[in-house]
């Protein structure tokens, strides 16, 4: 089985969603053949995704242009997806011209939808994965203005091209799909490792693969409390430790603390409440996928949301005393990237007589 794989670079959510999938799908097809088209350096890639594979180090999507990892540019993504299909008919047949010549078995996709449309034009059975979709997106920032309706036209039908769009827990609705197959949660489980830090507690500061620097130096000293931050922050708290000293995987660190700051994101949120990790978060501005991200979370994790206005100055004392006083639920089942390897194998064996036909 040859399976090319889009991963979109928006951030480090779609890596995370669709690692485990590849990984439980080459326990199901030991002869997988993968080639993974991502704008995420390889290196990166390799931290999620078990079996080797192929790198097309290039980027099919950019989802939404960013402010920071909180806040969208409404004005730079209305004009790169005016500019993406001013001739989208020349792009679908780009793409179908790359998988005709690369000649995959199927196509998965996470979340993009130009490899759905160019797999559609070459007849190759295509799978999209996610617990969110662009055109749903897309609808909800730019559904008013008079010069989206056909951009959207276009990616609803490049989606509903696909066999199955694998919507995983938790999810956006996607009602404008009739294709949606609906599995359980996708995390990866961590092994939790002592940090070394006599007794104090761990608090992980990581917004996701979007940048997004808090002012962590100036944050007041907690007793207790040490801060684990990204290297190139460059940051002098005295209570600071770079999170990448440690050596451990990022499931693996997460797993580890006792507690962390984020964004609603698919990624982060499923692997704290599988891994049992408290949660604060601050909302996103007006980001939809938050909702049931946040909804989920406080059924199945300890969650709790913290103002940005109380981040920016590091008064989080009283918010973590409250969250770790929280009864821990039981850990959710991460079934789903099992269910989603699973489709794209039945996917791969009901097209496979035809193709071979062909």
């Amino acid at each position: 089985m040859h399976l090319f794989a889009d991963i979109s670079s928006h951030g480090f959510g779609h890596l995370a969603i669709t690692g485990p999938v590849l990984d439980a799908l080459a326990e199901i097809v030991p002869d997988l053949r993968l080639t993974v088209r991502c704008g995420l350096p390889a290196a990166k890639l390799r931290q999620r995704i078990g079996p080797p594979f192929a790198h097309i180090e290039a980027a099919s999507d950019f989802g939404f242009m960013m402010h920071d990892a909180l806040s969208v540019d409404l004005a730079a993504t209305a004009a790169a997806y005016r500019a993406a299909h001013a001739d989208w008919p020349r792009r679908v047949a780009g793409e179908a011209h790359l998988l005709a010549e690369l000649r995959p078995d199927v196509v998965l996709s996470n979340v993009s939808y130009l490899p759905l449309a160019g797999a559609a034009a070459t007849g190759i059975p295509a799978l999209a994965i996610c617990s969110l979709n662009w055109a749903e997106l897309f609808a909800h920032f730019f559904g008013h203005a008079d010069w989206a309706a056909p951009i959207h036209a276009e990616m609803l039908a490049a989606y509903r091209a696909a066999d199955r769009f694998i919507r995983i827990t938790p999810a956006m609705a996607m009602a404008d799909l009739a294709n949606t197959a609906s599995v359980g949660p996708v995390a990866s489980r961590g092994r939790r490792r002592d940090l070394g830090l006599a007794g104090d507690k761990a608090v992980l500061v990581a917004l996701g693969g979007i940048d997004h620097h808090l002012p962590v130096d100036r944050w007041p000293h907690l007793p207790g409390i040490r801060w684990l931050v990204a290297r190139h922050w460059q940051c002098r708290h005295p209570d600071a430790i770079a999170y990448e000293d440690f050596g451990l995987s990022f499931t693996d660190l997460l797993c580890s603390v006792d507690a962390i700051v984020t964004k609603p994101g698919y990624g982060t949120f499923t692997e704290a409440a599988c891994n049992g990790t408290p949660v604060l978060y601050q909302r996103r501005a007006d980001w939809p996928e938050q909702e049931c991200l946040i909804a989920w979370l406080q059924a199945h994790g300890r969650c709790r949301e913290i103002a940005g206005a109380d981040l920016e100055v590091g008064d989080l004392a009283a918010p973590l005393a409250a969250l770790w006083r929280q009864a821990p639920p039981p850990a959710p089942v991460a079934d789903g990237a099992r269910a989603a390897a699973e489709l794209i194998d039945a996917t791969r064996r009901r097209t496979r007589p035809a193709a071979s036909a062909a």
